[in-house]
């Protein structure tokens, strides 16, 4: 029993610490869209974006609009991350409180 809960908390430890890494990734891809959106505020009416290896001139308003969308999808993904983070948090602080109950019995 307490070999399963050793092995469960582990688990659970690990699922924690890939959320953590895929969360700090969004929140580096939504800095990156943030900051790409306040510079198309900031330029002139011409903008460039690169694809691949080249840079090509672009429509201002229409890549505004897809850094909008993909910003939300963003600031989506990581709500929900971190509710899968809190109740991972949530279920290893209650195995750790059922381990150190038992170990007190």
């Amino acid at each position: 029993m307490e070999n399963e809960k050793v092995e469960e908390h582990q688990i659970l430890e690990q699922n924690l610490q890939n959320l953590l890494v895929q969360k700090q990734t969004f929140q580096i891809e939504l800095s990156e869209t943030s900051s790409a959106l306040r510079e198309i505020e900031n330029s002139k009416d011409e903008i460039f974006k690169i694809v691949g290896q080249l840079m090509i001139r672009t429509d201002k308003e229409k890549t505004k609009d897809e850094l909008s969308n993909r910003e939300k999808i963003l600031e989506m993904r990581l709500k929900s991350i971190e509710k899968q983070e809190d109740a991972l948090t949530g279920k290893l602080e209650k195995l750790r409180d059922e381990f150190i109950a038992s170990k007190n019995n």
